[in-house]
């Protein structure tokens, strides 16, 4: 056995022991004192912070905690995880027991369903914590919601995506233009060039532009990066792609830097056909005026003509055909038709040339038209395409055989050689963007295309074959009225004309006509019978000499006539005697009181009036409204005596039959 121990070597134990009960007793206020600070910090946090022992009670959490997942308690120390969140996905709990089995969970960002429904986003980092004795006690996790942040990003996202497909299937090139090339180019923008994108990095951008507009490019490029105001937000000018197809295009551009440097946003859009459309326009709108003017000049024309012409034919009706002045008298005529024929041409592009429209086979006109000008020009051969429903059209047939025949003359000139002619006639249907520069209505029409294999004609000319007087022929060779005759007649009729051609390869000639709804009828052709008869006929004019050589005509024809010069006077006159008067013959253009407006007061003074419109012009706008009140026919100065004559009897009917004859052919028909 051991000696006992002394006293001194107790109270040296003893006083271990108190030292050491004393360490303990600090170590265990330090470790109180250093857990209540890590309470105090972890429920003070800024960030949600929660710790968890293994059966995922919560020990710890901060005030973020209950804050961010907008808890109602705010005390959570000894509840499960779990019922505090009791939608928490599957995964999350798999993840805590990896986490108790020693790995640390770190995920980026994840979505989180709530109880009542609404999303949010957070990111989370779980650690797992261990005892004392190195043992996993629980796990620490740090969470951060960001669902503010995250739904500002998707919302860029798909702004951003929205711009991505806006700019791509933007109908307009969008591109940047910095240092002088292009950048970021869109879809578009590459289908007007012509080039891959990795293709136009080492292509000066000016070099798609017209050489003509290169100068006004590149200045207001380098006006707008220098900050200049007062630039014009676009501006137009012409491009040539790789394949060398000019566009006309609008830009409009804003200055932006772009990676750190100056560059400018730039929006280009197509306005080629805007370009054509305004200036068929503005060519309708010329030619408008100068048919208004060419169709007054006309109306006088053939009121001089008619003058000549009446008294023409006066003086052969009273000469033997053995004078000498006989031969004459006949050049009087021929040079008075040849002027008609002139003014007609001139009324025609005036839009004045439509007087007797009927529902027509227009192929039918064509193959008879076309088959006079194959019997006089054997060279050219002429090739047909008609199918056998095309529909009718309205018009004159008289006008629409001159627009032909003015057609074919300009493709005959075009193959001194001779070539072929081919003609087609096809129904189609126009839609609004195509008929809207030339002012008519969308729907059904007739096309008629006379195509030619002669020589062409540059884009200058072509722009003008329209125009009256133009001409590319020799001085006496032409008066540059046909195809101007041609635009008039198709215009007047509702209808388009246009031109295609190029240098060497022909010319094309489309024609559409409005289609009719009505079927067609057949047209005989005119007689030159002159029709005598007997009656009073009035004849009003404000030219003296129309009134003078009428008169004559009319009496030659059998017929009384008196006179009024003016329409208030024809009113006096027909008032006083309006039993005995059979025929009015009315000038519609007349100073003072109108055709139009005399027209109405005869009417009222005798419902039963029969009136017989006449005019220089022909029957349009004034005239056809005039006709629509009852007016009971049309005729266009110059006429013959053929002509009036039967105007005259189809009016009268028998009651202006003689009594002896009903008709009579002079051996020396003075009649075209």
């Amino acid at each position: 056995m051991g000696a006992k121990p002394t006293y001194e070597e107790l109270e040296q134990r003893v006083r271990a022991l108190e030292e050491e009960a004393e360490k303990r007793s600090m170590a265990e206020d330090a470790l109180r004192e250093s857990e209540k600070q890590l309470l105090i910090f972890i429920e003070n946090t800024p960030a949600a912070v929660a710790v968890c022992d293994l059966q995922m009670r919560y020990l710890a959490h901060s005030s973020r905690w209950i804050k961010d997942y907008h808890l109602q308690e705010k005390n959570l120390i000894g509840k499960c995880h779990y019922d505090i969140f009791q939608t928490i996905p599957d995964k999350w709990k798999k993840q805590h027991q990896r986490c108790f089995a020693g790995e640390i969970i770190d995920n980026e960002e994840e979505s989180f369903t709530r109880a009542d429904g609404s999303v949010d986003w957070v990111r989370r980092k779980v650690y797992p914590w261990r005892k004392g004795t190195g043992e996993i006690g629980g796990l620490i996790m740090f969470t951060e919601v960001i669902t503010d942040r995250k739904m500002a990003e998707l919302a860029l996202i798909e702004s951003e995506e929205k711009y991505r497909k806006l700019v791509e299937n933007a109908t307009d090139a969008i591109f940047i233009a910095q240092d002088e090339t292009i950048k970021f180019p869109n879809p578009k923008t590459l289908e007007y060039l012509g080039y891959k994108e990795n293709e136009l990095q080492n292509i000066p951008f000016v070099q798609f532009v017209h050489p003509d507009d290169r100068k006004q490019v590149i200045d207001m490029h380098r006006r707008r990066l220098s900050g200049e105001e007062n630039l014009p937000p676009s501006y137009s000018f012409r491009v040539i792609n790789r394949h060398g197809r000019e566009y006309v295009v609008d830009l409009t551009a804003i200055k932006i830097h772009w990676e750190g440097r100056l560059a400018t946003l730039n929006f280009v859009r197509d306005i080629t056909e805007q370009k054509k459309m305004e200036a068929s326009l503005q060519q309708a709108h010329k030619l408008e005026a100068i048919g208004t003017l060419a169709g007054g000049i006309a109306h006088d024309f053939n009121n001089i003509l008619l003058g000549i012409q009446g008294c023409n034919t006066l003086m052969m009706m009273g000469t033997d055909a053995s004078h000498p002045h006989v031969h004459h008298l006949k050049s009087i005529e021929e040079y008075v038709r040849r002027a008609t024929d002139l003014t007609r041409q001139i009324l025609g592009f005036a839009r004045g040339g439509k007087y007797e429209v009927k529902s027509t086979d227009i192929s039918t006109i064509v193959k008879h038209s076309a088959k006079m000008f194959a019997r006089t020009k054997k060279e050219i051969l002429v090739n047909q395409t008609h199918p056998h429903d095309v529909w009718p059209v309205e018009v004159d047939r008289a006008q629409f055989e001159q627009v032909m025949l003015n057609l074919y003359v300009n493709a005959w000139q075009a193959m001194p050689e001779g070539g072929h002619l081919y003609l087609q006639t096809e129904n189609v249907t126009l839609k609004r963007s195509f008929v809207e520069p030339y002012g008519v209505k969308p729907g059904r029409y007739v096309k008629v295309t006379i195509r030619d294999t002669g020589c062409g004609m540059d884009e200058g000319v072509r722009k003008r074959i329209f125009d009256p007087f133009f001409t590319t022929k020799q001085v006496g060779r032409g008066t540059g009225l046909g195809l101007a005759s041609a635009y008039g007649i198709i215009r007047n009729h509702g209808g388009i004309i246009k031109a295609s051609s190029a240098v060497g390869r022909g010319a094309t000639f489309d024609i559409y006509l409005p289609a009719s709804q009505e079927p067609a009828v057949e047209v005989s052709r005119k007689s030159q019978r002159i029709e005598v008869g007997e009656g009073t006929i009035l004849l009003v004019d404000d030219e003296q000499l129309v009134i003078d050589v009428g008169q004559q005509v009319i009496e030659k024809l059998g017929y009384k006539a008196i006179t009024a010069n003016g329409g208030q006077e024809a009113i006096d006159l027909y008032g006083r005697c309006k039993e005995n008067v059979d025929l009015v013959i009315l000038d519609m253009v007349m100073p003072g009181m109108s055709g139009g407006e005399t027209y109405k007061r005869l009417k009222q003074l005798d419902p039963a009036v029969k009136v017989l419109l006449c005019s220089g012009y022909s029957i349009n706008g004034q005239a056809n409204e005039i006709l629509s009140r009852g007016c009971n026919g049309f005729i266009q100065k110059p006429f013959y005596m053929d002509e009036l004559s039967q105007k005259i009897r189809s009016i009268l009917g028998e009651k202006g039959a003689p009594s002896e004859a009903t008709s009579c052919v002079p051996s020396e028909s003075p009649s075209p």
